[in-house]
Order: C-alpha cells, then structure tokens, then sequence
C-alpha cells in the first residue's frame, strides 16, 4: 500500500510517518519550501525522511506572498509562549494546510495512492483552525468530489492519527515505533539550536516531561 505524508521536519510529522509505517504503508513524503522564515526543517525532514524510511520525498516550492505570519514574514518577531490568549495565533499561515493538502491529494492520485498522512494536532493547541476536524473532514469531502479517483469510486482517506492526543502520548507512540527525535526539528526560530520560548519548543518539552525522558534536541543556554 502507498501513501504520502506531509513531512514538516516536527515531532508530530515524524510521528505519524511512523504509525504510518507501522501499518504496512510505503510512505512517499512532500515537504514544502514556502518561504518560510528558517530552512532548519527541511532539513530535518530530510533525516526524518531518511530515517523511516520513505520511497521517494520531494521538496515543493512555494513562492507564497503571505505578510500576516510570523513564520513567513521575519519582520515579525516569534513571541516566547504564551497560551492565555484564546485568539488564531501570530504564527498562523494562512491557507497553509489547505494548500499542502491540496498538492498532496494531487501527487497521491497521480502515483496511485489513495492514502494521505499528516500530523495534525489539536489538544496541545487548537488555534490552527486548518488542523481541526471538521477542516479534515471537509477537505476529504472535497478530494471525494473533486478527483477522478473519487467519482469512479476510489476515495481517497486522510489520516490524523494524532490528532486528539497529547504531545506526551505522540512522544511516547512515537518512541514506542523507535522513532528517533533527535532527527526532528519543533522551534519557530532559526537558530543553530531550538529556542526553548516558543510556543513550539515549550510544548515539545512539557511533552517529553510527561514521558519522563530527555529531549534529544539540543536548547539554547
């Protein structure tokens, strides 16, 4: 069985390429080069590609003219944690998923699959409103009545299998499949080494306290 996978260079990406493997799937992944405000995580998508391992990963770039976000506009600073605000955060990308989504479904028709993973994630922090459910459901919807595939009666299926868990539990599956998080990349920033402040990186390490093991990533100070 074929499947593709959004591959981000994160834990939760990393994370459901290797429940995806542990299902039989042969992973073919996408990571996208969309101006983003640091490269650290394609190359950590890289390894994590590497790693699993895929058949084939592919780097798609996007020339997106997106000023609202601070992973695309640098401008912007990257605010240290902060999750008393209820509001979508700065760090949103607009259509961001939409659009991943969207290649994704046209690369896995164009190859045969008919499976698409991602690492959608809404416990920790739901204020992405392209990774709750019904933004899943809905986009399944449309690949369903949208494709070839779907009309003649091969619908397509999209996989969050993370998607209500904490970032403990996603630690502890992945660690369980002998996924190695070294290989992955959470911080915002673009430093030589994770921040530990943002939102990202304070997230990934409450989730490795709740394991009780050490972040392999190596912390600023």
């Amino acid at each position: 069985m074929n499947a593709v996978i959004t591959l981000s260079g994160g834990l939760d990406s990393a994370t459901a390429g290797a429940v995806a493997r542990s299902q039989g799937f042969e992973l073919y992944a996408l990571s996208f080069d969309y101006d983003q405000r640091h490269k650290n995580e394609l190359l950590y998508a890289k390894r994590v590609g590497e790693s699993l391992p895929v058949v084939d990963h592919k780097i798609i770039p996007l020339h997106l003219p997106l000023e609202t976000s601070a992973l695309t506009n640098r401008d912007i600073p990257i605010p240290d944690g902060d999750f008393t605000s209820t509001g979508i955060p700065i760090t949103y990308v607009p259509g961001r998923n939409l659009i991943f989504l969207a290649i994704a479904l046209s690369y896995a028709e164009d190859i045969g699959a008919r499976d698409i993973f991602t690492g959608f994630n809404v416990v920790d922090y739901s204020g992405y409103p392209d990774c709750r459910p019904e933004f899943v459901e809905a986009v399944r919807t449309a690949a369903n009545l949208g494709t070839k595939a779907g009309v003649e009666g091969e619908p397509f299926s999209i996989h969050t299998p993370l998607l209500r868990l904490s970032k403990g539990e996603i630690i502890r599956c992945g660690l369980s499949l002998g996924l190695d998080y070294a290989l992955t990349w959470s911080c915002y920033k673009g430093s030589e080494r994770a921040c530990g402040r943002c939102d990202s990186c304070i997230l990934r390490l409450e989730g490795f306290r709740q394991v009780g093991v050490s972040d392999p990533l190596e912390y600023e100070g």
